[in-house]
């Protein structure tokens, strides 16, 4: 955070000064106080009783409220500041600081691939500009404040992954971040537990559209079915488009496999650049292609994104290969699931090794709430029509992907277990040098990481 002292934010939200001094320079900001983890803070506090306890450590400290307060321990390491409403009083110091700021900001959102296109654009840009990003893929309202926060006069340009767990998610990212480029790498079927209709999910999404800038540039996937269902008629800035398969302003193709990864021709303004993109499968060209067209925006040479993404390195457990139980080749993809994801990783599993047999090990689809049953007879249809030799379910609900392939398909074989213990036992028995196994699920779901360790560890 830029170094901003308790006078001048004083003056921002309109407070007076209650105790202390208007000299305190302050270097974080927090709105609750498990937030607080360092001196020189300022804590916009809701409640009026306060564990002095808890804070001593990080004196000198300033508070803002709107409420009484017991200043009985006044310490000249304390600062408190009385506004009329706390919550405007925030919101006025969060605007001013982002618009004190002023780089492109990048976010990144879709139903899956936002964490490999938010990496790309950030290992592309860190050549030479300093960069402020998500960690990982912490994306909560929490976060957002402290990477906000985390910008300062040194920052030259910032990407950050905005999730949609419900509606208003990207929205409120937005209110704290302001982006000026905003991506939509897909949307699928997600969290509809919260958004209750896929209808609803798509209209969450959407709200990037919102969330940009009057003349911000909103990158989306031109061959996406759901993402044609946005409405952009209001969208006041700039539309790029990206693709394999539709009219584009920047298209791949010549795609294909390789060892090292994908690689494909990238078109954009009838000039051609090809482009080796570390990592399997066709949704990562998606994925490279959304990252492209950001990194270009903000003034990158096309020549430059080729030869630097080579030296990209693919998230773990996203479709990471390997050698592992008996000499089988594992596919780990237990970052996440999804039904846009699963068909993706279903798709890699057919394109490497045409002859070794196909595994599939899958677990259930969080998230879903009355939409469990559906979505995943829908995961089931997927599996059923990609060939798969044997399918392996693990959970509950992953029991309904497993009885619609056993009606779908007569040449896969199927077997559903309700932990992973079983599952090794099976694999451990059926798993060949000439076989692959694809792993896949939810990174919270224990029994499919522990399969996944024995898988990896197996001699």
């Amino acid at each position: 955070m830029k170094p901003l002292t308790t006078g001048y934010i004083r003056q921002i939200i309109s407070g007076k000064l209650v105790h202390g001094t208007d000299d305190l320079l302050i270097h974080h900001g927090a709105y609750r106080l498990k937030q607080v983890r360092h001196s020189h803070t300022i804590l916009f506090l809701k409640r009026n009783i306060i564990q002095w306890e808890r804070l001593k450590p990080y004196f000198p400290i300033a508070i803002v409220t709107d409420r009484e307060m017991d200043v009985s321990r006044r310490t000249e390491d304390l600062t408190i500041i009385r506004v009329e409403n706390l919550q405007d009083a925030y919101w006025n110091f969060i605007n001013h600081y982002r618009d004190s700021i002023n780089i492109p900001v990048i976010a990144v959102t879709g139903t899956s691939g936002k964490t490999t296109t938010k990496e790309m654009i950030r290992h592309l840009l860190s050549i030479n500009r300093k960069v402020a990003h998500t960690n990982s893929t912490n994306n909560s309202r929490t976060a957002h404040l402290s990477y906000l926060l985390g910008m300062d006069d040194t920052t030259e340009v910032a990407v950050f992954e905005t999730a949609v767990g419900a509606p208003g998610d990207i929205s409120n990212a937005a209110a704290y971040l302001k982006p000026t480029i905003g991506i939509i790498t897909n949307i699928g079927e997600h969290h509809l537990n919260y958004c209750k209709s896929l209808e609803g999910y798509i209209a969450a999404k959407g709200e990037m559209c919102n969330a940009l800038q009057p003349n911000g540039v909103l990158i989306i996937n031109a061959d996406d079915q759901n993402t044609k269902k946005l409405d952009l008629k209001s969208f006041t800035g700039t539309i790029v488009t990206v693709g394999i398969h539709s009219k584009c302003d920047f298209k791949a193709n010549d795609i294909y496999f390789s060892s090292e990864g994908m690689f494909m021709t990238v078109e954009h303004m009838k000039k051609k650049y090809r482009i080796l993109i570390p990592g399997l499968g066709e949704h990562q060209v998606y994925n490279a292609l959304a990252a492209i067209a950001a990194v270009h925006q903000i003034g990158m040479d096309l020549t430059d994104v080729a030869f630097h993404f080579r030296t990209f390195q693919p998230l773990n457990k996203q479709l990471q290969l390997l050698e592992g139980l008996n000499g089988a080749t594992i596919i780990d993809d237990t970052w996440s699931i999804t039904t846009t994801s699963l068909h993706a990783a279903m798709r890699v599993l057919q394109a490497i090794h045409p002859g070794k047999r196909k595994i599939a090990v899958i677990g259930t689809i969080t998230d879903l709430g009355s939409w469990g049953y559906a979505i995943h007879q829908r995961a089931g249809e997927i599996l059923a029509q990609s060939k798969i030799d044997v399918l392996v379910t693990i959970g509950e609900h992953a029991k309904i992907m497993a009885d619609t392939v056993s009606q779908r398909s007569s040449r896969t074989e199927v077997h559903s277990f309700n932990n992973h213990i079983l599952a090794y036992e099976l694999l451990k028995k059926i798993a060949t040098e000439d076989s692959i196994v694809l792993i896949k699920g939810d990174m919270l779901s224990e029994s499919i990481k522990k399969l996944a360790t024995l898988l990896r560890k197996a001699d």
